[in-house]
């Protein structure tokens, strides 16, 4: 089979390969993959950034779709012919997280999906839904869960409540069409005026563009007659950090996702104090459960993941730097062809 295989920090060591196809241990199933696609976590693990004891030469991406080909003899959850989703946290089944969740992940410490197969232990696989297609399915293992395990799992997220997503990346989409679809009211920060426009089509209630607005908090503020929002989908880190919570109302929460700016951040206690803002870092996707209750709202939602651009296989370095541009929704590799 064809894998693309990391051999050191940096994408001119993503090298396409020649491997063999896995067979499937006992607990196994054997996955031919359809499509994959990339989160901001693949170019902080390709650059260093993320785990700099990664262990070389790896098959990264943790989010893949395709079909069941091979299980297994004590495989039972799935069998030939059906249609999965890969499960990045492979080990976290449900209930809080564990310490060393991290050590079980896909494409990190684990062999990932930028292949033509994969055998993954059959706990970290969670069926597709029915009216997605791959490309869309390959989507949903690490954005969307997160944007769902921050705000509905670990927020509570009501309907009415006013929720302020940062930027327009994968997780951001993903947050704001969730958000939307339950009832709340989505407040977008973009430095660009035609993606905000894009988001506001997907149901955001404003856009605040910072490039022009760089104090976007006291926006916020004015958009929310001085009250703050109920919850600030933090993922750019480093100053903004004090600025979501400048944002956010007394007793409002702060899902701290990512570090776009940078992985530091320092902030005042005081107003920290004064509005008993819950700050909560989100670190590892979400349970398995929870993708599967996910899934669940997705289809009674009939929501459809934003793709901003499906790239060939053979494609792979240009789809890493379209990612690293910035990318509207997600990035997709199409594998099968």
């Amino acid at each position: 089979m064809k894998a693309w295989e990391l051999h050191g920090f940096g994408l001119e060591h993503l090298k396409l390969a020649e491997k063999q196809i896995p067979r499937p241990a006992p607990n196994e199933a054997l996955i031919r993959i359809s499509a994959v696609s990339l989160n901001y976590r693949d170019k902080l693990l390709s650059d260093g950034s993320y785990n700099p004891a990664m262990r070389f030469p790896l098959i990264p991406v943790a989010d893949g779709a395709g079909e069941v080909v091979e299980t297994g003899k004590n495989v039972t959850r799935f069998r030939a012919g059906d249609r999965v989703i890969t499960h990045y946290a492979t080990r976290w089944i449900d209930g809080p997280p564990q310490a060393d969740r991290s050590v079980h992940t896909l494409g990190n410490t684990l062999s990932g999906a930028l292949a033509e197969y994969i055998a993954l232990d059959e706990r970290a696989l969670v069926a597709k839904p029915d009216y997605l297609a791959d490309e869309e399915a390959s989507t949903l293992p690490v954005a969307a869960v997160t944007a769902w395990y921050a705000l509905v799992e670990k927020g509570q997220l009501k309907a009415g409540q006013t929720v302020l997503i940062q930027g327009t990346g994968g997780v951001s989409v993903f947050g704001l069409q969730l958000a939307t679809a339950l009832g709340a009211k989505v407040i977008v920060t973009s430095s660009s005026e035609e993606k905000l426009a894009r988001a506001k089509a997907l149901g955001a209630v404003h856009g605040i563009n910072y490039s022009r607005i760089p104090n976007w908090e006291e926006a916020v503020l004015d958009l929310t007659s001085q009250q703050g929002v109920d919850h600030v989908l933090e993922v750019v880190g480093g100053g903004s950090l004090a600025r979501s919570i400048n944002a956010v109302k007394v007793t409002g929460q702060i899902s701290v996702i990512g570090f776009l700016e940078r992985s530091a951040s320092a902030v005042e206690i005081v107003p920290m104090l004064q509005k008993e803002v819950v700050i909560r870092g989100i670190g590892g996707a979400g349970p398995r459960r929870a993708f599967e209750d996910m899934n669940k709202a997705l289809t009674k939602f009939q929501l459809r993941p934003v793709i901003d651009r499906v790239y060939a296989f053979g494609e792979a370095l240009s789809a890493y730097q379209h990612l690293e541009r910035g990318p509207f929704g997600k990035i997709v590799i199409r594998v099968a062809a």
